[in-house]
């Protein structure tokens, strides 16, 4: 046994997973033990309605921050950082200077400016053979209709782009001087063919550019060696560390909620909301309702993004019961609530469409309906209503990765909804399968720090590591599955008899904010 393998064992990974809301970094061991961890958050900033920025320079900070921090608590424990690798948030666009500096704030995958753009692609032979070729669903969160209107409404800041980048290339740059994109961001944007991983001419003469303003594509196990300088002061410790560039945020959830064999399906509720399963090659949808995302050379990730995951309990919570909504208290609080009202809330059904939506719809101008509303419903009713709506919308996603992909044969929960007990077991009963919870809530980081102990060692943690424990197993109510199942038939049929409606509804709003 070598020197490098009797003494790993006081060796840790950090995996940082860079989100829109916070930056969160962990300290894992090579046997799977997770032993620090530091979470910074941040607020987008204000803006126009359909805008979502954030202020990189803000971003920048939590991340340096987020690994000092972490790295600070790893002596006293007696250990030792080997490595440090990256999970990011997909979707996200900066124009940078020839100097790096930011040209725009970061435009993240929750801002709907370009729906235009989308529109015009989507339906069209071009825009379907852009989905094809990079896996990405045509939908205003993708850089390519970004970098569209960005062209279109702001033309200065279009001419004098040098790169156009994400979060991940824009901290990048930073530790190294290098504008290096991986695999499975890239494959996000909807400018990267996924099948011949190179950047698709197609998409970028659509866009208005060539591969030059773009950054270069690496595969997501690629390492840098350490940070170059001048780097900042507080990351000294980590300054000799290896880095792993790793990979987005949902392919990476999959690892670190143990979904990694086929028919392993990973749903995840936090903000937002996703379901994704791996696969061997990507798995196209004729019908444009999933997407096709890399996590490594032999690993696809097949699913959908939701976009309205908790953030609905906060804007019901807020607008309807003019409460306060943070935290776990909170979500546990109001699932008690809606938890008076009965499964499938006496045929109260709400689409549940407020910020528009992606999977499987892919419609920015989607919106929110409460369907079924009678004289005994009450308060709990509608805040039951919520959650289903948030349920049969996964569900929904789910169906179609399921008829795209495979068949289910296992589900894995992760993120913040983890920690409501009331929440698993109803979206348990909707999909009739028995649901284990792994021991995290940070499944993006966990499989960022397992990504880069798989790039630095090729040695995965084992499945009977401290991080893969069963933190708890739900298993469904039949007779609940089958009611659910009556109400999510009526659910499935919503928006394509409302997609018109919907269309409608923006024009006259359009027509009088023009008027007023």
């Amino acid at each position: 046994m070598n020197e490098w393998s009797q003494s790993r064992k006081n060796y840790v990974i950090i995996g940082v997973d860079i989100g829109t809301s916070g930056t969160k970094a962990i300290a894992v061991t090579f046997d799977g033990r997770v032993v620090a961890n530091t979470y910074v958050s941040y607020n987008p900033l204000p803006g126009k309605p359909g805008y979502h920025e954030l202020d990189p320079e803000v971003l920048y900070q939590a991340v340096v921050t987020s690994i000092e921090r972490t790295a600070q608590q790893l002596p006293p424990l007696g250990k030792m950082l080997n490595a440090v690798s990256f999970s990011t948030a997909m979707h996200s666009l900066i124009a940078v200077d020839a100097n790096g500096d930011p040209l725009t704030n970061v435009i993240t995958w929750a801002d709907g400016r370009s729906v235009e753009y989308a529109e015009a692609l989507k339906g069209s032979p071009a825009g379907h053979a852009i989905y094809l070729h990079t896996g990405t669903p045509l939908h205003p969160m993708s850089p390519l209709c970004k970098i569209m209107w960005l062209r279109d409404h702001w033309p200065e800041v279009f001419a004098a782009a040098h790169k156009f980048i994400g979060i991940k290339e824009f901290i990048f740059y930073r530790f190294f001087g290098r504008y290096l994109i991986d695999h499975s961001i890239a494959a996000a944007t909807g400018l990267f063919d996924i099948h011949t991983k190179t950047w698709y001419e197609p998409a970028l003469a659509a866009a208005g550019i060539t591969s030059e303003r773009l950054s270069t594509p690496v595969p997501t196990y690629y390492t840098i060696p350490k940070l170059n300088k001048p780097y900042p002061e507080r990351l000294t410790m980590v300054a000799d560390a290896l880095f792993v560039i790793g990979a987005s945020d949902g392919c990476l959830a999959n690892l670190g909620s143990h979904a990694t064999k086929p028919g392993d399906l990973s749903v995840t509720i936090g903000t937002s909301g996703a379901v994704r399963m791996l696969t061997t090659a990507p798995a196209a949808d004729t019908q444009e309702r999933i997407f096709n995302y890399i996590l490594t050379d032999k690993l696809y990730v097949s699913g959908g993004a939701i976009n309205n995951g908790v953030v609905l309990l906060k804007w019901y919570t807020e607008n309807f019961l003019q409460k306060t909504f943070s935290g776990a208290t909170d979500l546990n609080w109001f699932l008690k609530e809606a938890a008076r009202a009965p499964a499938g809330a006496d045929g109260l059904i709400f689409l549940p469409y407020i910020l528009g939506e992606r999977a499987p719809v892919w419609d920015a101008d989607a919106r929110g309906v409460f369907i079924g509303v009678h004289a005994g419903h009450t308060q709990a009713h509608f805040m039951r209503a919520v959650i289903e709506g948030i349920n049969y919308a996964l569900y929904q996603v789910a169906k179609s990765v399921e008829e795209t992909v495979g068949s289910i044969q296992h589900v894995y929960a992760s993120g913040g909804f983890i920690n409501a007990p009331l929440w698993l077991q109803w979206l348990t009963d909707l999909f009739g399968r028995e649901i284990k919870v792994i021991s995290s809530d940070d499944a993006s980081a966990v499989g960022a720090a397992m990504l880069g102990l798989q790039a630095i060692d090729m040695t995965p943690i084992d499945e009977s590591a401290p991080v893969f424990h069963n933190k708890q197993q739900f298993n469904p109510d039949m007779a609940l599955h089958a009611a659910y199942q009556r109400y999510y038939g009526v659910y499935a049929g919503l928006y394509h008899k409302l997609k018109a409606d919907f269309q409608t509804l923006k024009e006259i709003r359009l027509t009088r904010n023009v008027e007023c």
